[in-house]
């Protein structure tokens, strides 16, 4: 019996620049629906994967489907299905917004009638109706960004590939890009998401794929990926800085691992795993006389997993 249909399907997918692999014998399985994320370092591959699914890199080992569809066998299927917005614009500034967006229609085989209907319904999708006619080399970033996005649109494509589509983009925009991307899910899109902003993939994605040199070396959703680094930290912010390391004395007592004092206030950092023991500590802390400004439960964050798993990247930026 077989199972759901998958969006993406590799198995040993690998491509090789001289001697380097760039893409390491991938196997990469995107569920139909929803957001999947590919985090890693500059150079890990990422973009080289993309390329190859999209038809536009031919792999030298391995197989890579596309809703069933082999990409080197039946790659002009598979285009009839994909979108793609790189990370550079890819719409001509000389034009307006709405002429290339009619080029696009027209260069997929929509008739003259249907381009322009498609361009006006994606210009007012996308928040760009009153630039329509306006030439695109006076647009900002995010207008640009977002007229490239519409251009990937053009074809409703089941799958749509976005290789860091906000990088540069302030967060007044790239909030308008999440919203957009979830819409396209909403109506029955799957998107494979690239991205440098770890809080992206947090806020975006249904699943996390973190690549390191050609390689994923995890793969789960962004809670599975923490638990896989740590668990629950409570916080305790103290009443009297210098009672700290009593505080921590008593917690250590109901910690799985050692407590630890941060920063100047010397906060108190408790790691605990299930938090049953949480109201058992409080009282304890309350005998010995030690009174808390604030408790705080903290998970890991994405960034952390991302760091702890390649060890070579600043946490908080991927490429």
């Amino acid at each position: 019996m077989t199972g759901p249909l998958l969006a993406i399907d590799t198995r040993g997918l690998t491509k090789t620049y001289g001697r380097a692999a760039a893409v390491d014998c991938v196997d990469l399985q995107v569920p139909a629906g929803g957001v999947y994320a590919l985090l890693g370092t500059n150079g890990a591959g990422k973009t080289t994967t993309v390329r190859m699914l999209s038809t536009l890199v031919r792999p030298d080992a391995g197989t890579a489907r596309v809703f069933g569809l082999d990409v080197v066998a039946h790659a002009g299927r598979v285009r009839s299905l994909i979108g793609v917005t790189g990370q550079y614009a890819s719409v001509d500034e000389d034009l307006t917004a709405t002429e290339n967006l009619t080029i696009f229609a027209r260069l997929v085989g929509a008739s003259r009638r249907q381009s322009r209907g498609r361009a006006d319904e994606l210009l007012a999708e996308f928040g760009l109706g009153a630039a329509a006619d306006r030439a695109v080399r006076h647009f900002s970033g995010g207008m640009r960004r977002r007229l490239d996005l519409a251009a990937s649109m053009i074809t409703r494509p089941r799958l749509l590939f976005l290789d860091e589509p906000t990088t540069g983009l302030d967060p007044r925009t790239r909030q308008q890009m999440w919203q957009t991307v979830r819409r396209m899910v909403a109506d029955g899109s799957t998107v494979l998401l690239t991205t440098q902003y770890l809080e992206e993939a947090d806020q975006l994605a249904d699943r996390v794929a973190v690549m390191d040199h050609g390689r994923i070396v995890a793969d789960g959703t962004a809670d599975e990926l923490k638990a896989r680094i740590g668990d629950n930290c409570v916080r305790l912010d103290l009443r009297d800085p210098d009672l700290a390391p009593a505080a921590a004395a008593v917690c250590a007592v109901f910690a799985q691992e050692d407590v630890l004092l941060e920063g100047a206030e010397r906060r108190v950092m408790v790691p605990m795993p299930d938090l049953e023991s949480l109201p058992e500590m409080l009282l304890a802390l309350r005998a010995a006389q030690i009174e808390l400004v604030a408790v705080n439960v903290e998970r890991p964050t994405l960034d952390e997993v991302f760091f702890a798993l390649t060890g070579d990247a600043e946490p908080g930026v991927a490429a």
